[in-house]
């Protein structure tokens, strides 16, 4: 089976495995999809290339539980080792960074709006254009703010944590496969 690139999805890690006919027909093509089952459940974003290594064989940054061999751990453990993790601290610093610098300039000017619209109607009453008055401004401002903060952190995401977020969960999917006895 191709990913939409072009490459084989059985590429790395994710392994397919097939669960056998229980009637012993041959499944048709309907029934072969149906019966192929993926162990990663993000198993299509390496399709698109993010979480692979750059370079052949590369190996990936993995916390010490998968790389000490240890099965003994609980799930609960990788999850509290993966948070420890410097690249899980980079990636919450980088979200805290946009947020609430963010969240701040926004609430104010909400807040600004609404303060304004009790405390000071003469001043949203004054006319600007026609029947366009400062109200009615500043109340779709509230709306181009809304689309434009939307756009922006989409954009600060996708270019600043996606790729780093999807490698923890990456190294965590793995961690916990380990730690399950090679079942997801």
């Amino acid at each position: 089976m191709q990913s939409s690139k072009g490459r084989p999805r059985g590429v790395g890690a994710g392994q397919e495995s097939s669960i056998e006919p229980l009637d012993g027909h041959d499944p048709g093509p309907a029934e072969e999809a149906v019966r192929l089952r993926y162990d990663d459940p993000w198993y299509d974003a390496l399709a698109s290339g993010w979480g692979e290594s750059e370079g052949a064989g590369a190996p990936a940054a993995v916390p010490r539980a998968c790389e000490a061999g240890v099965r003994g751990v609980a799930a609960a453990d990788v999850y509290l080792e993966v948070q420890r993790s410097a690249a899980f601290q980079e990636v919450r610093r980088r979200y805290r960074r946009f947020v609430v610098p963010a969240f701040a300039a926004f609430f104010a000017w909400y807040v600004g709006y609404v303060v304004a619209a009790t405390t000071a109607p003469e001043l949203m009453a004054r006319p600007v254009a026609g029947a366009v008055n400062v109200a009615l401004l500043a109340g779709l401002g509230q709306f181009l703010t809304t689309f434009l903060l939307t756009w922006a952190y989409a954009r600060h995401a996708r270019l600043r944590r996606d790729r780093a977020a999807l490698e923890l969960r990456w190294d965590t999917q793995e961690l916990t496969r380990g730690v399950n006895g090679g079942a997801s």
